[in-house]
């Protein structure tokens, strides 16, 4: 995969990722987009059992920097990832969890000891939507993203699905933008993206273009220097632009990088530094 689309825009942008997941999740969304692996039992005939030497050794066949725990919750093979992201660190190769951000505070500090990067899933800002539609606690998810930036070294971003009449609220959406200003900083990229309607929820309409357009101007005008909209093609809402000067750094066709202009992680034409691991 290219790493655009776990999505991760400010970590070794424009790099492949060797993308995995198991069976099974510690949430119910009824809106899940990959059921097919979520709901799956581990004696389905299409699982494969690979050792964690056998996956790193697989990244490296492929001159892949780094490797994603994704398509289903890592949390649930917590065991699995430490294992993985300890021989891929030996061997100089990144491990990226793409979670909900679930997961109790006594267990995260040995899930992520090798973790180099994150995109977190904050699928919504209510605990009403939390407990009725992914049965499980907002509360939770803020926890993990504010031990994340105060006390690791892990690159995050923040990833939020916009249901129709669910989640895409004005007032819901600055209530979000608000709440990370306040306790990660106007750093950390934040992506919207587009609901199709899957799994238990098919009656639901998909995401109009305009409600992430509009979401991302909420966030930018609150003041978030990095905001992307995904699951639809608009060239400026998947640009990096520099927040000082407003370049634009890396202009990207869906998942591909078409031109990187960042140099040394700073912005050429302002010598801003731009947040992100670019190296």
């Amino acid at each position: 995969d290219p790493i655009e689309k776990k999505p991760l825009n400010h970590f070794l942008p424009g790099s492949s990722i060797l993308s995995f997941g198991t069976a099974g999740c510690n949430l119910g969304c009824k809106f899940c987009q990959n059921w097919s692996m979520s709901k799956a039992k581990l004696d389905d005939e299409n699982a494969l059992s690979v050792s964690p030497e056998e996956v790193v050794a697989l990244a490296k066949k492929n001159h892949t920097p780094s490797i994603a725990f994704t398509y289903n919750d890592p949390t649930i093979f917590g065991e699995y990832v430490i294992d993985i992201s300890r021989i891929a660190r030996e061997e100089g190769i990144k491990s990226v969890m793409v979670t909900a951000g679930y997961i109790d505070k006594n267990a995260r500090k040995d899930v992520y000891k090798f973790i180099d990067a994150a995109n977190v899933d904050l699928k919504a800002f209510t605990e009403e939507f939390y407990h009725t539609i992914t049965f499980s606690h907002l509360d939770h998810v803020l926890n993990t993203l504010v031990w994340l930036k105060k006390e690791t070294d892990i690159w995050f971003e923040i990833t939020t699905l916009l249901i129709p009449g669910a989640n895409d609220s004005d007032a819901e959406i600055k209530q979000e933008c608000d709440w990370i200003l306040k306790n990660l900083g106007d750093e950390v990229p934040l992506h919207f993206t587009a609901f199709h309607p899957d799994f238990k929820m098919l009656n639901k309409s998909r995401t109009p273009e305009l409600t992430l357009l509009k979401a991302r101007k909420i966030a930018l005008t609150a003041g978030i220097k990095y905001c992307y909209v995904g699951n639809i093609f608009h060239a400026e809402g998947h640009t990096t632009f520099c927040h000082n000067c407003n370049a634009a750094l890396i202009k990207r066709n869906w998942h591909d990088v078409l031109t990187n202009h960042i140099k040394d992680g700073k912005c050429p034409k302002c010598l801003t530094i731009i947040p992100g691991v670019f190296k």
